[in-house]
């Protein structure tokens, strides 16, 4: 039987899971991946760490797979690797995409009215989230790091492009177009890097890998003696919108892992946004291009994780829900999840998570209820914005990732959002989606409407809380926003 390996590359662990060419789990092995916080707002990763975890899961579930067709890769993106060409030695610490080290860079771009043409390039807006100021950042730090850039002795890449080189013992130096187009270099309606934004953050075209399609021959991958190619790559987000077969202008994913990304399928056209949300490339299968436009949340279930290593409330995540629903409403409390800033639509990387309306009579439990409520509080945002834009009449919403277990928070979702919302049969949406785009280039699917058939709801949660009282809790998140960015004011 035919199975592809899918190697997910995340925030906080990295994953190999192997799928059968009908989208079932045959294996799976996964090791968490350790945070490092040097400064405040610095968040950075192990590179050889990464690449040594991924390396011992893709060794554990092939040693008894039979006969693997093809590897896909995902991964947690913007995430910033720069390592020596020659030694494969990473010269710094991955920067990791939830770093603030260069809020001020990106004030002073903004000032210096940049951000506009920027942003009719990239589709982005300037922000530390992305990789172009966390290159800069190495390049101007680290001791001769410019003149070896500016040498050739250097590359970059996200963590995609670095397992690819890795996999294939420094052969391959290649990036797909979904990763590229968050790099804040990357001209997304050119398709190509742009000499304009090089320029403006001083990066050496030397630097920077090779842009494929999604599905695509990437290289030879070796593993436990076996040369497996390596037929697919995405962005775990567009993964994700793969793996929920999302292919239709419209149609909406959101991903509840370690922060909430909800995309949106536009087509082929591209179009910027008038709400501070972002356009990016959904997809590119044979030269041919789809856009989405993204709301970008920083925290969703890194508030739970919080909750439990950092305030010791609950012992495990699922732990969090028969709290929630220990106590019949939030009690006043809103608990917005700025550890690393807010992203779409408000983009202020200066403030930080309050929580708000806290009272003699609040718990643990309000509080706990109130991380949970967070999320569906921080998609509505998306959602209204995606509706202000225009771009589709958005019908229901396909929601994934590891938040999704949670009942309370998939129905306190669909309340809050006043839409159904329809979790998949099967819940690994990121790294199957990775699974379909290589059996796509593999020959294991014809196209996308064979991969759209495998797609099967587990569960269908419908809204059905009042206009009244959604309203009213609505306003009182609306109050929770307001107070912290009226006191946090933008540097």
């Amino acid at each position: 039987m035919s199975a592809i390996l899918s190697i997910d590359q995340g925030t906080t662990s990295s994953r190999a899971i192997l799928f059968s060419a009908a989208g079932k789990i045959l294996d799976a092995e996964q090791k968490e991946l350790t945070l490092h916080y040097p400064h405040k707002g610095w968040v950075e990763q192990d590179a050889n760490d990464i690449w040594k975890d991924t390396l011992h899961c893709c060794e554990t579930v092939i040693k008894d797979a039979a006969d693997i067709t093809a590897i896909g890769i995902t991964n947690q993106r913007e995430t910033t690797i720069i390592w020596d060409r020659d030694t494969g030695a990473p010269i710094y610490n991955a920067i990791v995409w939830q770093d603030r080290r260069t809020a001020d860079m990106c004030v002073r771009l903004k000032e210096a009215g940049h951000e506009e043409m920027l942003r009719a390039k990239t589709g982005l807006l300037l922000d530390p989230y992305f990789s172009a100021t966390k290159i800069a950042w190495i390049l101007d730090n680290v001791d001769g790091a410019r003149a070896r850039a500016e040498a050739g002795t250097l590359a970059f890449g996200t963590v995609d492009c670095w397992l690819l080189w890795k996999l294939t013992n420094g052969a391959v130096h290649a990036t797909d177009i979904t990763n590229a187009s968050r790099t804040m270099l990357y001209n997304i309606t050119a398709q190509e890097w742009d000499e304009e934004l090089l320029a403006l953050f001083n990066i050496p075209r030397s630097l920077l890998p090779d842009v494929k399609d999604n599905a695509a021959d990437f290289g030879t991958a070796h593993i436990c003696g076996h040369d497996i190619p390596v037929t697919g790559m995405a962005g775990d987000q567009q993964a994700a919108l793969i793996g929920q077969a999302c292919f239709k202008p419209g149609m909406v994913k959101s991903t509840y892992g370690t922060g909430c990304f909800a995309l949106m399928n536009i087509g082929g056209e591209f179009r910027a946004s008038q709400n501070r949300l972002l356009t990016t490339v959904a997809y590119r299968l044979s030269g041919e291009i789809t856009y989405a436009i993204e709301g970008s949340i920083f925290v969703a279930g890194a508030a739970i994780q919080w909750l439990r290593d950092g305030l010791g409330v609950i012992n495990s995540a699922p732990d969090s829900e028969a709290l929630a629903t220990s106590v019949d409403d939030n009690n006043g409390v809103y608990f917005v999840p700025a550890f690393a800033g807010l992203g779409a639509p408000h983009w202020r990387p200066d403030v930080r998570a309050v929580i708000a309306g806290l009272s003699r009579e609040s718990t643990k439990a309000h509080i706990v209820r109130a991380a949970l409520e967070a999320q569906a509080y921080q998609t509505f945002d998306l959602v209204r914005a995606m509706e202000e834009d225009g771009q589709a009449d958005i019908q229901t919403i396909r929601a994934d990732g590891g938040l999704v277990a949670n009942e309370f928070m998939c129905q306190f979702l669909a309340d809050i959002v006043a839409r159904p919302v329809d979790i998949p049969e099967i819940s690994e949406c990121t790294a199957l989606g990775a699974a379909y785009l290589a059996g796509l280039q593999a020959g294991l699917y014809k196209d996308l409407d064979d991969i759209a058939g495998h797609w099967k709801m587990a569960q269908n949660y419908q809204p059905t809380m009042s206009y009244t009282k959604r309203s009213e809790l609505l306003n009182g998140w609306e109050s929770a926003l307001d107070m912290l960015l009226r006191n946090e004011p933008q540097r």
